[in-house]
């Protein structure tokens, strides 16, 4: 299931599952993550710094295979520049919830988000989910256009924000 390079002027990346060997790309990018986007993601920098190393092994070792949740990254052969995870969700089986969608600042308007989010749908397919459905902060309207852009459509549904309860996110739903 791994996407086509993206290339951008002399830039390239590949989007790829994650393997067991990426922990330590995997942690950077996380804490990249959260230093940039703390309100779109259910942890904070200092929370993920504390985490041991064999955490994020063990996390990426579950990740790295199987149906039920998988992550996906943009690897340009250094640091990774993008993420987005995807997990069967527990009420509806033919659905699978996108998570942790990132993009490095410089990357952003690359194509690298759509290659990651096709990759998410391949193997949401494979497991039998046609269906894809993620959420956005209220308010964050430049991901809302860029997954509109993709083919997702607000469903009108609001959910209260996991961490933050004076905040409200939309769902976005997409055939897989």
């Amino acid at each position: 299931m791994t996407t086509a390079p993206t290339t951008t002027a002399t830039r390239r990346a590949t989007v790829r599952r994650v393997r067991p060997p990426d922990a330590a790309r995997m942690r950077a990018l996380r804490l990249e993550m959260l230093a940039d986007a703390p309100l779109a993601f259910l942890e904070t920098v200092a929370e993920a710094a504390a985490r041991p190393h064999a955490d994020y092994a063990a996390r990426v070792a579950a990740v790295s295979r199987g149906t039920a949740t998988a992550q996906f990254v943009a690897d340009p052969g250094g640091r990774f520049v993008g993420h987005a995870g995807g997990t069967a969700a527990p009420d509806e089986p033919g659905l699978t919830v996108i998570y942790a969608v990132y993009l490095t600042p410089a990357w952003r308007g690359s194509g690298l988000l759509a290659d990651l989010v096709d990759e998410v749908a391949a193997w949401s397919r494979a497991c039998g989910r046609p269906e894809l459905m993620l959420e956005v902060v209220v308010g964050n309207d430049r991901a809302c256009r860029a997954y509109q852009k993709l083919g997702f459509v607000d469903t009108g549904v609001r959910v209260p924000h996991p961490k933050i309860p004076t905040l409200r996110e939309l769902q976005m739903r997409r055939p897989a």
